[in-house]
């Protein structure tokens, strides 16, 4: 079933998160009573996941719950930004993360690796940045671009989103601190 943030079942077409039971699935983590009554309430595991089923019953993942950026409190997804950032031909790697933003609560940033050749020689933060804002609403569009050399990931070759937006996070803050002094 696909869930709204009180448990409420949606239909179909609309995002929510994903929630499965059945004899395969966990009942409850052991020794753990709150996680169990949070993470599987009445037996029915919320998988974390946000997808939508369409009208045939399908299952279509978004992305995951906790890593929904609230920009001006406007839901972004990472993936559909990815999506974006992926079709540009100077981009090897994308990852999105939402970073604080004093106004917004969150902004959109992006950090990519660049593809060998002479579309990246050609390639800046802010063509990239112009080139999402051509693709996408514009509370959606990276307002951060940051080139990196390589994307953090684990052993099996999945990008570390969290570590990514604790390092950009820790940098914002960084900045902010360096702005606020006196001269």
């Amino acid at each position: 079933r696909i869930l709204d943030d009180a448990g409420k079942p949606l239909g179909p077409n609309e995002i929510g998160e994903v929630a499965i039971s059945g004899p395969e699935v966990v009942s409850a983590y052991i020794n753990n009573e709150k996680a169990t009554a949070e993470q599987i309430p009445e037996g029915e595991l919320r998988t974390g996941d946000v997808g939508y089923m369409n009208d045939e019953g399908w299952l279509f993942i978004v992305d995951r719950k906790k890593d929904m950026i609230n920009a001006s409190g406007f839901k972004v997804w990472p993936r559909e930004v990815e999506d974006v950032l992926y079709t540009h031909p100077a981009i090897q790697e994308a990852a999105v993360v939402g970073i604080p933003d004093e106004y917004r609560g969150e902004s959109v940033a992006a950090f990519v690796t660049l593809q060998s050749g002479p579309e990246a020689d050609e390639v800046t933060e802010s063509t990239i940045v112009e080139f999402c804002r051509e693709k996408l609403a514009s509370y959606k569009a990276p307002r951060q671009v940051t080139i990196i050399d390589e994307l953090p990931k684990t052993s099996s070759g999945k990008i570390l989103r969290r570590t990514i937006r604790a390092d950009a996070v820790a940098a914002a803050q960084e900045a902010k601190a360096g702005t606020s002094g006196t001269d």
